[in-house]
């Protein structure tokens, strides 16, 4: 076969044997299995590839090599542990072994002593806190790919949106949060957002804390009302019909039962960074399946969760092993429908965050998923099969290759042929360049590959030490309750009012009904002094008497003339 030509599919996962060769990246004194060729027997192209991977320093083995329909157990494809703060790619197709590839690097990464964190969407994760089972199979992979498997799991917590599901609860403050993601959450368009943006200026002007949704409602609420419109004109730009979809909007996303996510105690960020006391690094795990049907909100929960970091954080330049590493499951959710200050935000954050430590993985089905400045940032790479059955899937297909540097093998053809537990991988050496493509069989997990059972996962969660810390929400005064008391005020003031209004009218009344006898002489009136006069009154009996006389004679024509 030519060096050009495409690579069969084969089975899918490997462990590296330690003590590599760095001029030819292969592992001596390993016994091929049968149907596995050694290392004698390696093609030049094979060797070329393998060097590549020939690291000096600590490192993660992904697994072995597969040159011309065979697995090479001798040429382990590993990433320098170094490496893993300057991000990477997780893509493939449904079913093609995403999630076990995650498990296999956050496992190793624990071990490492670098502390994970991992978002279960679909119920499966948690059994990284578990030794794995040994069957047919493991040993089936762990024996093709030279991998010395032993069941093992990893220190782990799990955490739930809001307590919404089995997990220590998450939670933010609306504040924290911040206008541009919860924009996205509310699925708001760019004046829109801009607008939220302006009422959380206004709030924050005013010392309204923004706790919960309820709290930003009652803001929107006051600002939408008589009284609030001329507030709005302190804080331009925003139009009380804008100001009106933001409170609609609003209502339906608490409406929804979203609103558990939001409130405090507000979950703090460098939990997630924490070791276990044998060293190694802790498994976060964020339970997901009670809200997957909300992709809008876990999606942009990630991205909050990442930022918090990044704001947090101080900066350590290159290190030699990352702080966090953070996997972004099911990235095309956060970018679909992104505004414009949210994909910046977004690149900005991934593209600093590098410089405090932090690695992060996304995970989607293609890279024409992520946005290319945020892709251009990613120099890990680990593809698994693609589909090529309709128009769009092979244009997604070329699109993707065209992504990776020169390789020897046929990329187009090779990556709809790979199995399960199969891929294609590049990532950064140890000297940050680019190493040669591989297609690579992926090492078995040690961990349970498959979830925990519900009583584990329960007892897991109430024995964590932050449980008593978030397990219970607080509701302080805050936004809603001071404009409450406000209005209640106001409305107090305007009863007052009316009662001192109704006194002073009933009193005048009461003054009349008794003809002003007792009425102080100081609060009587000019005119009221006149008529009641001795002169006055004389006057007007004979100003009547002949008024009466003349109106007598005129009815009845008795006037004369």
């Amino acid at each position: 076969m030519s060096d050009s030509e495409p690579i069969p599919a084969a089975p899918a996962n490997a462990d590296p044997s330690s003590g590599v060769d760095a001029g030819t990246g292969l592992t001596p004194g390993t016994t091929a299995p049968e149907s596995v060729t050694t290392a004698a027997a390696l093609p030049a192209p094979a060797l070329e590839i393998a060097s590549g991977y020939a690291f000096t320093g600590p490192a993660l083995d992904l697994g072995a090599l597969v040159w011309d329909g065979q697995c090479l157990p001798d040429a382990q494809i590993r990433i320098p542990l170094g490496m893993l703060n300057r991000h990477g790619l997780v893509a493939g197709a449904t079913g093609t072994g995403k999630t076990k590839t995650l498990q296999l690097i956050a496992e190793q990464l624990a071990a490492q002593g670098v502390p994970v964190f991992l978002a279960d969407i679909k119920g499966d994760v948690s059994g990284i806190s578990a030794p794995g089972e040994p069957g047919h199979r493991v040993t089936q992979r762990a024996s093709e790919v030279g991998q010395e498997w032993r069941a093992s799991g990893c220190p782990s917590e799990f955490y739930a949106l809001g307590g919404i599901g089995p997990g220590i609860p998450l939670r933010a403050t609306i504040t924290g949060f911040g206008p541009v993601l919860l924009s996205k959450c509310l699925q708001l368009n760019q004046t829109q957002e801009q607008s939220l943006g302006l009422i959380f200026h206004y709030a924050d002007q005013k010392g309204l804390e923004l706790v919960d949704l309820k709290d930003l409602r009652a803001v929107v609420t006051f600002l939408t009302s008589d009284e609030g419109k001329q507030e709005l004109k302190t804080i331009g730009g925003l139009s009380t019909a804008t100001a009106g979809v933001i409170l609609r909007a609003l209502t339906a996303f608490e409406q929804q039962g979203m609103g558990d996510f939001f409130g405090e105690p507000e979950f703090d960020s460098s939990e997630l960074l924490r070791t276990a006391p044998d060293g190694r690094g802790l498994v976060s795990v964020l339970e997901l399946p009670a809200v997957q049907d909300k992709p809008h909100l876990f999606s942009t929960f990630l991205m909050w969760l990442l930022a918090d970091l990044f704001q947090d954080l101080l900066e350590v330049g290159d290190v030699e092993k990352p702080k966090l590493v953070f996997f972004f499951d099911e990235a095309h959710l956060l970018f679909s429908g992104a505004s414009k200050a949210f994909l910046e935000a977004i690149t900005q954050t991934v593209r600093l965050i590098r410089s405090k430590g932090v690695g992060v993985f996304f995970v989607t089905q293609t890279p024409k998923d992520v946005p290319s400045d945020v892709l251009a940032q990613l120099g890990n790479r680990v593809q698994h099969a693609l589909r090529a059955f309709t128009p769009d899937d092979q244009k997604a297909l070329k699109s993707t290759v065209r992504t990776f540097p020169h390789s020897a093998y046929d990329l187009e053809e090779l990556l709809t042929s790979l199995g399960t537990g199969e891929a294609v991988v590049t990532v950064l050496s140890e000297k940050g360049a680019p190493t040669p493509v591989a297609a690579t069989r992926l090492r078995a997990p040690e961990s349970l590959m498959g979830p925990i059972d519900a009583a584990a996962l329960d007892r897991a969660v109430k024995e964590s030490v932050l449980y008593p810390r978030y397990a219970n929400a607080v509701d302080r005064e805050s936004a809603y309750e001071k404009l409450t008391a406000q209005e209640a005020e106001a409305q107090a003031r305007k009863d007052a009012e009316a009662q001192a209004a109704r006194a002073a009218k009933a009193e005048k009344a009461a003054a009349r009904g008794s003809g002003g006898r007792g009425k102080p002489k100081e609060d009587t009136s000019v005119v009221e002094q006149v008529v009641g006069s001795g002169i006055f009154k004389s006057l007007a009996r004979s100003v009547g008497t002949q008024l009466g006389r003349e109106i007598s004679r005129s009815l009845f024509g008795t006037r004369r003339r």
